[in-house]
């Protein structure tokens, strides 16, 4: 079998390595994972043919679209792309159109994803079943239900599956999709699609980066990094306020901070003692084995990352929507997680946090909280496309 997996992130990264789990899940089948957001530096599975699209991104102020090349219009970009996608699907002729968050969200990308859809229902690429992947809460709409029964009309219209990558006793699409009765397409609820770290890795990673058995390593994270400033900041002033003995920071930025705020950043750091800023870090989870505390963005995959690693955590959730919040509190009724607030953002404040968490013992009590999100969701596109 083979399959077309459409991702766009546009903000962090969380889009991408969900998607990316779920291409992994797909161990015997063909998968051609066609990105348009900038590339994470991260190794693909052996499955996984990857295209990049000429690279689109959210404006600084979440607006509208922009070219992440610069010299690039939009008009221009947004016209390879649509023939690019088009000719991927001519040479391919998939037997799985598998599409991220479209039509819930990335309305902007109507302009590649419709062609392709009228192609499919006309037939054009011979029998492609087309399903999306959607995450477990939504961001909210003030529209009126515009919104709302758009997405119903081209799920209808278009698609053959809806896969929702919950658990339902956490979250259900119809706490923020309020029309889900109108779907008339098989719905499926895959638990959510968790990176799992690799077994008995903690000495690797710590011996990797030099820290001794008995020293406390603390990680601070802003996810993808593009509005993950202000916390970092805070967890470093926090750092340096509490000089904690025997113990070391490690600060991810993201690979889409900015590079003055990378370079302030790490201009700081260099007069504290014990304190390394990198961007990226491609084996996180694995990382997370090897720390002993993390403060964090609150985003899906570093959730999934906390369940699976059962690290003392503190989360931030992105302010500009409720859906990071949302998750973080129906998690901290199953796990002990620390849901930060802008007013915990000041230095006292965040040095109370830092030695609270450095204090905590790693979780080991069973959540049951279904992490099997990738697997399963390859299970029901495996079913379909077999019929």
């Amino acid at each position: 079998m083979k399959i077309i997996q459409y991702c766009q992130h546009v903000l962090g990264m969380g889009h991408f390595f969900r998607s990316l789990e779920i291409a992994r899940a797909f161990e015997d089948e063909q998968v051609i994972f066609v990105a348009g957001g900038s590339r994470p530096d991260q190794q693909l599975p052996d499955n996984v043919e990857y295209f990049q699209l000429p690279g689109l991104c959210m404006n600084e102020n979440f607006g509208g679209l922009m070219p992440t090349d610069e010299g690039r219009s939009l008009d221009e970009v947004k016209e390879e792309r649509t023939e690019t996608l088009k000719k991927i699907f001519e040479n391919e002729k998939p037997d799985i159109f598998l599409i991220e968050l479209f039509p819930f969200g990335r309305k902007a990308f109507r302009f590649e994803l419709l062609p392709i859809l009228d192609a499919i229902k006309e037939g054009k690429y011979g029998n492609v079943k087309v399903v999306c992947s959607l995450r477990d809460i939504l961001v909210e709409r003030d529209d009126g239900g515009k919104h709302e029964n758009r997405c119903v009309k081209y799920l209808n219209k278009y698609f053959d599956l809806l896969l929702i990558h919950s658990d339902p006793k956490i979250s259900k699409l119809d706490e923020t999709f309020s029309v889900i009765d109108n779907i008339s397409i098989p719905l499926v609820y895959t638990g959510f699609a968790a990176r799992k770290p690799r077994k008995e890795i903690r000495n690797d990673i710590r011996e990797k980066r030099g820290i001794a058995a008995d020293v406390k390593f603390m990680v601070a994270s802003a996810g993808g990094g593009k509005v993950g400033g202000p916390l970092l900041n805070a967890v470093l002033n926090g750092y340096a306020q509490l000089r904690p003995e025997n113990s070391e920071l490690l600060i991810l930025t993201g690979p889409f901070l900015d590079q003055q705020s990378f370079d302030e950043l790490e201009k700081k750091a260099a007069t504290i003692s014990c304190v390394t800023i990198e961007k990226f870090a491609p084996d996180f989870t694995d990382l997370l084995m090897g720390a002993d505390c993390m403060i964090s963005m609150a985003g899906y995959n570093t959730c999934m990352d906390i369940l699976t690693t059962g690290i003392p955590s503190a989360v931030f959730p992105f302010a500009q929507n409720h859906e990071q919040r949302m998750r973080a509190e129906k998690l901290a009724k199953y796990i002990p997680l620390k849901i930060l607030n802008n007013d915990d953002l000041n230095v006292s404040d965040m040095k109370n946090i830092i030695e609270n968490l450095f204090a905590q013992e790693r979780t080991t009590a069973e959540h049951n909280i279904n992490l099997d999100g990738g697997l399963d969701s390859a299970r029901a596109i495996q079913k379909i496309g077999n019929n």
